[in-house]
């Protein structure tokens, strides 16, 4: 039978605004169960009640989570896996930016630990479930960004010298990685993992930005900037679309499949990278390469 979401469980992360939103909007209204994580009480709780109203449907639920805390993230899978006995669709979509060095209360530069450690570790603690319920999609959203990205395992932090931009680059080369490295991992167990570029959106990522950039993001690039409805429209058709059906470990800009960066092609950075996160969410190097299919 074809791919159809009616009926099929499906979580949502960053949920309470922006990409996420409408994401969450859009399957709902394809029959989906949803279920939108945010880290705001008040505003997760505003998001789904506009998420019921705009798409009709009462399949809708959220849960709450900081990604820039392990053990959050953790409390967050074990009750995804208490009240789910399925998952069939994972947007990894929860991300941020900081205009100066923070570090999270793991003591990890935030940017990085949010915008792929908090993902991977999300979908590490889930990867039994999606297994368990395939066919099922990994959707995680990267950024065209990630073309400027580079890794340095000496200095994953920037403790010897941090810009917003090297950050988000960083992080965004993260997802890309980790959405191909994810895949190789699963292969032949009917789930598949893609990583996509939604466009550049008009959300509220970019609040956190220097006030020198301010005026040049408002004025010069803002006006180009898509809607995170028509975003969320490049996400969701990566965890719709039949046609992808068996389709894995790819990488798309909007709707169109495209080869990434050459970094985020590199087999073995992308092996690396996927064993010093695990070390660093204090997981073992979970999903051997080259597990048979169940």
């Amino acid at each position: 039978m074809a791919w159809d979401v009616k009926g099929k469980t499906s979580l949502v992360t960053g949920a309470s605004s922006g990409i996420g939103r409408e994401a969450s909007v859009q399957l709902a209204r394809r029959g989906a169960r949803v279920v939108m994580v945010g880290r705001d009480k008040a505003k997760t709780e505003a998001a789904l009640a506009d998420v019921i109203a705009r798409s009709g449907s009462k399949e809708v639920s959220h849960l709450l989570c900081d990604f820039a805390s392990q053990a959050a993230i953790r409390e967050l899978a074990a009750a995804v896996r208490e009240r789910h006995e399925r998952l069939h669709i994972l947007v990894n979509n929860a991300g941020g930016v900081n205009r100066a060095r923070q570090l999270t209360a793991d003591g990890l530069e935030a940017t990085f630990a949010v915008n792929h450690l908090g993902p991977f570790l999300l979908t590490n603690l889930l990867v039994e479930l999606l297994v368990s319920s395939a066919p099922a999609r990994v959707v995680t959203v990267a950024s065209v960004g990630h073309r400027q990205g580079s890794l340095d395992f000496n200095d994953l932090s920037f403790e010897r010298g941090y810009s917003i931009m090297r950050a988000y680059a960083r992080s965004k080369l993260g997802n890309v990685l980790f959405a191909a490295e994810l895949a190789r991992r699963l292969e032949g167990r009917g789930v598949t993992s893609n990583s996509v570029h939604p466009g550049s959106v008009n959300t509220n990522i970019w609040n956190g930005a220097p006030p020198l950039a301010k005026p040049i993001i408002t004025l010069l690039l803002r006006p180009f900037f898509i809607s995170a409805e028509k975003g969320a429209t490049h996400v969701v058709a990566l965890a719709t679309r039949p046609d992808l059906e068996g389709v894995t470990g790819k990488y798309f800009e909007k709707a169109k499949l495209v080869e990434p960066a050459p970094l985020a092609r590199d087999v073995a950075l992308a092996r690396s990278l996927w064993d010093v996160s695990a070390s660093l969410v204090h997981l073992p190097a979970q999903i051997p390469r080259g597990l048979p299919g169940k």
